[in-house]
């Protein structure tokens, strides 16, 4: 018996990126970021676009790829315990709407970057990776995989 549960899902984990109004307070977040960036004198506009999408994909593999289970007590018995968040978004079916939201905003953002960069060979090589290290992990290849153990336990 759970005394004091105020969710009546077995893991709010699953529909957090379904709930209304993410999407929008997503896309504001990273539109508060450039802006922050562009506000610091000495970055150049091609500068503040790459640290746009590196400190983007870098805060998305972060909560999405190595954070795991949930941040509170929930009935599953423990089985959210070695998913990420990402495996855990819509009880892991794959190439559902907020999956995809979350698979192309990395993709729009390297290409707004890249543009404003004139594809830079230096800058193209930064947001590529980047892109890459984000896009990956999200393949339906990869739930549940661990390379080299990392991030087994």
């Amino acid at each position: 018996m759970n005394v004091g549960v105020a969710h009546s899902e077995v893991n709010p984990n699953t529909r957090v990126m379904s709930s209304r109004g993410i999407w929008v307070a997503y896309t504001i977040s990273v539109g508060f970021l450039h802006l922050v960036l562009l506000s610091i004198p000495f970055f150049s506009i091609p500068t503040v676009w790459t640290l746009t999408n590196v400190i983007h994909n870098l805060v998305m593999y972060l909560l999405l790829h190595t954070v795991k289970g949930t941040p509170f007590e929930t009935p599953d018995q423990g089985s959210a315990r070695l998913l990420t968040h990402w495996e855990q978004i819509d009880h892991g079916t794959q190439f559902t709407s907020s999956r995809k939201f979350l698979s192309v905003s990395p993709v729009l953002l390297y290409l707004l970057a890249s543009f404003y960069t004139k594809y830079d060979p230096g800058h193209f090589v930064v947001n590529t990776t980047s892109l890459l290290s984000v896009l990956l992990p999200k393949l339906p290849q990869f739930h549940g995989v661990r390379l080299f153990g990392i991030n087994k336990y």
